[in-house]
């Protein structure tokens, strides 16, 4: 059994935008971006924007920016566009732009990947950081890796995120 950090005690409500990157899906099919919009109301967050584009980086970094720009979003979930293969463009797009990245996102989903679906979690380039403001989580776009990121690693930790970002 894993330790349970120190509870959050201020209610806050983050408001979160959800960004599916993928050429294919809509958003009939966006099953992913569907479980982390679903997730993150029953955790009592509210949806401040969703959408569905093209793994193009130019278009996921003008987003990226359009969010920053905004202000009233607290944190950006992405799914899609993490591995290896030539459209997975999600974490290259976003490196340059983050200005602080949490190391231990990355490191801890591939291990809890690991343990569900073996070596092949090797080949994940899940990210998580901050932008201008906005606690920003990069995963896979497969359900399963959506939802193991959002219960064991997401959901438990944002408040308090968000919190030391705003100070």
């Amino acid at each position: 059994m894993s330790p349970i950090p120190h509870p959050d005690l201020a209610p806050i409500e983050i408001t979160c935008a959800v960004l599916t990157v993928s050429d294919t899906r809509t958003v009939e099919t966006d099953s992913s971006g569907r479980e982390i919009q679903e997730s993150l109301a029953r955790s009592g967050h509210r949806i401040g924007l969703y959408r569905i584009i093209p793994d193009e980086p130019n278009q996921i970094q003008a987003l990226l920016q359009e969010i920053g720009d905004r202000g009233d979003i607290d944190a950006l979930i992405l799914n899609g566009g993490t591995g290896i293969a030539p459209r997975d463009t999600t974490y290259d797009a976003l490196v340059p732009l983050l200005e602080k990245t949490l190391p231990g996102f990355g490191e801890i989903f591939r291990y809890l990947s690991y343990t569900e679906i073996g070596s092949r979690a090797i080949a994940s380039r899940a990210i998580a950081g901050s932008y201008r403001g906005v606690l920003v989580f990069s995963l896979p776009g497969s359900t399963n890796a959506v939802k193991l990121a959002l219960e064991k690693l997401i959901l438990p930790e944002i408040k308090h995120l968000v919190q030391q970002m705003k100070g």
